[in-house]
């Protein structure tokens, strides 16, 4: 007697995480393209893994697709939520699977700002004998946003302030100082400062009320810090650096001494889970001897 074979549900298959992340991505990102940048995929990749996912569902859509990209429908708002949840229970697992190995070799990656990052760059190899173990790569990210630590986006920060909520580990890193400098021996009168939209930032804030009381114009606008230090080394005009910055050029002067309202705070942010992971541990106290050896240059005093 033969056998009917056995047709299979294809909603009744193992779900692949890789699917429901992509659903979050598009979801919080608003397009396959984005969501593609987000997770290092690209979007054909995103499109073949969304569609898989939408027909494990029984092949509903999802997401409304209109003009300016994707957004969640009601069957997918549905699913918003146990997908999170999924997301949080694998990345948790995640964590603590890098916490457990022992090895010292792999990628630690950084989140942090232009500044600190630079910083840490030249101190890899550069006038310190604090050194880094052989068998780990550092992956700098500039991001003037917080990098969520939860989600993998970054293994650590390194930022100004300290987050108010989540399970972290928070270390005070150390201060970089500020100050005013020129090209050396030039008439730079005019300030180099950021763009109307990076005047909250407290150096720019500071420079506004120097052109206000003094009358002095703004040769240059910029967003980034390399590009006010080329501005200033070229004799265009005068502006804030930080001055482990500024005191290692020597076509630079200092103008006046460290400015204290502008003094930048930097705090080592990593989250408990992730920091048993002895890479992790290892570029922790790497962070910590380093600020602390070099805490006479990032002060303007050495």
């Amino acid at each position: 007697m033969s056998r009917r074979p056995v047709r299979r549900d294809p909603g009744r298959g193992a779900m692949d995480w890789g699917d429901v992340r992509v659903f979050l991505a598009v979801a919080r990102e608003g397009s396959m393209r984005a969501a593609g940048r987000a997770l290092g995929l690209s979007q054909p990749t995103i499109a073949r893994r969304l569609a898989a996912f939408e027909a494990s569902f029984g092949g509903q859509t999802l997401f409304d697709r209109l003009p300016e990209g994707l957004r969640l429908n009601a069957a997918g708002e549905q699913l918003v939520a146990a997908a999170e949840s999924v997301e949080d229970a694998v990345l948790t697992l995640e964590r603590r699977r890098a916490a457990a190995s022992p090895v010292l070799s792999g990628t630690v990656r950084v989140s942090t700002g232009e500044c600190a990052a630079g910083f840490l760059a030249r101190c890899l190899s550069g006038p310190t004998t604090t050194a880094l173990p052989s068998g780990i790569t550092l992956e700098l990210v500039d991001s003037r946003q917080t990098a969520n630590l939860a989600r993998r986006e970054a293994d650590m920060a390194l930022r100004h302030q300290p987050p108010e909520t989540g399970d972290f580990y928070i270390s005070m890193a150390g201060t970089f100082a500020c100050a005013v400098y020129r090209r050396r021996g030039a008439d730079a009168g005019a300030w180099v400062t950021y763009t109307e939209e990076q005047a909250h930032y407290e150096p720019a804030r500071w420079v506004q009320r120097q052109i206000g009381e003094t009358g002095q114009p703004v040769a240059l606008r910029a967003s980034s810090m390399l590009m006010h230090l080329e501005a200033i080394r070229a004799g265009t005009g005068r502006g804030v650096l930080p001055c482990y910055v500024g005191d290692g050029h020597s076509l630079l002067e200092r103008l006046t001494p460290p400015i204290p309202e502008i003094a930048a705070e930097y705090w080592i942010i990593v989250h408990r889970d992730l920091r048993r992971s002895a890479c992790v541990r290892a570029v922790i106290d790497w962070m910590k001897r380093l600020f602390a050896e070099q805490r006479d240059v990032l002060a303007g005093v050495a």
